[in-house]
């Protein structure tokens, strides 16, 4: 492990530590449950490959990398496996100079990856308390040409490492990443990120079918799959569960109230239109309907919130009834939420 990953690390550790003298409701005894991550890594399969010898490992490959391979291909738009082409396709995309410099710099940061299987780990025995009969997916590491940061499929997750070089990375201003995004795309974001994705592949918002689709409905919705994080993670930030920095996590405690407020009196909790939606779920440097200085995304937080409300005033509801749940009022109404 480089020495620049154990500082981000190290860090993270400290702040754990900062807050772990505060009670935490969401941590659980997960020792008992087996769970051993074990991360493929197929971006070293390729770009240590002698070019010449790619066409001949692709059988190879489909079968190490299983439904990934083609998830992977797809992501790097070089089409289906099994086309005559792709090998050509993907022997062009290994052998593109930007490409192996990338790959160069994620070996720099990324020499092993016993740290991110080790946290993982620990993430997934929180999901097999949780939910005893799933199983947890075949995890993979790519270099996606700056595609993808995560890729989720039926039974694998695939992290492009390329996503998580550092705010601080060159290639990010070059390819006019907004600094804000940057500041997201660093080692201590990849776990978060897999869970994330994890849950948002389980319970997909079109596949959940709620009743209406509106900015009440996105909210709790994104509420949901955050406190599913906090579940899965419970020792890690708000900060990186939401993505935000110090001073933004401080502005959704301190104007919690004045947000929902806000929401209620302006009729936007049952707007349809995706404009509107947008600037109040989607990325961007801050919400537009609050002050500059709240975060993107604020109303997510009101929808953490809201949920958070609805599971500890509501006791005997588990996490996975929860998720399932497409009643957005009922949970609204059981919520009783108030912020003060």
């Amino acid at each position: 492990m480089s020495n620049r990953f154990f500082y981000i690390l190290l860090v993270a550790v400290l702040m754990l530590g900062l807050s772990s003298c505060r009670r935490n409701d969401y941590r659980i005894k997960v020792g008992h449950i087996n769970v051993e991550v074990k991360i493929k890594r197929l971006e070293k399969d390729l770009f240590q490959t002698n070019p010449e010898d790619i066409p001949g490992r692709i059988p190879g490959l489909k079968t190490e990398y299983q439904g990934f391979f083609q998830l992977f291909s797809y992501v790097i738009n070089t089409g289906d496996v099994n086309d005559p082409s792709f090998a050509d396709y993907l022997t062009s995309f290994c052998t593109d100079r930007q490409n192996n410099e990338v790959y160069e710099e994620t070996m720099k940061l990324y020499p092993d990856v016993s740290d991110l299987e080790t946290m993982l780990s620990d993430a997934f025995r929180h999901y097999l308390y949780y939910f005893p009969d799933r199983n947890i997916p075949a995890i993979y590491t790519c270099i996606s040409g700056f595609n993808s940061s995560i890729i989720a499929g039926d039974s694998v997750l695939g992290i492009s490492l390329d996503k998580y070089l550092g705010a601080d990375c060159k290639y990010y201003p070059m390819l006019e990443i907004y600094s804000y995004m940057a500041a997201r795309m660093t080692p201590g974001y990849i776990v978060p990120d897999c869970m994330y994705a994890w849950a948002a592949s389980d319970w997909d918002f079109e596949y959940m079918e709620y009743p209406a689709e509106n900015v009440l409905t996105r909210i709790i919705h994104e509420g949901k799959l955050r406190y599913f994080m906090k579940c899965m993670l419970p020792d890690t930030p708000d900060e990186i569960i939401f993505g935000y920095t110090s001073d933004q996590m401080k502005f959704c405690r301190n104007n919690e109230a004045q947000m929902w407020q806000y929401l209620i009196e302006h009729d936007l909790l049952f707007k349809t239109d995706m404009l509107t939606v947008r600037k109040l779920v989607g990325n961007a440097p801050f919400t537009s309907y609050f002050t500059n200085e709240s975060p993107g995304r604020a109303a997510v937080w009101i929808g953490f919130r809201v949920v958070e409300s609805y599971m500890a005033k509501n006791s005997g509801v588990s996490l996975r009834e929860l998720m399932d749940n497409k009643d957005v009022q009922l949970i609204v109404e059981k919520a009783r939420y108030n912020p003060q």
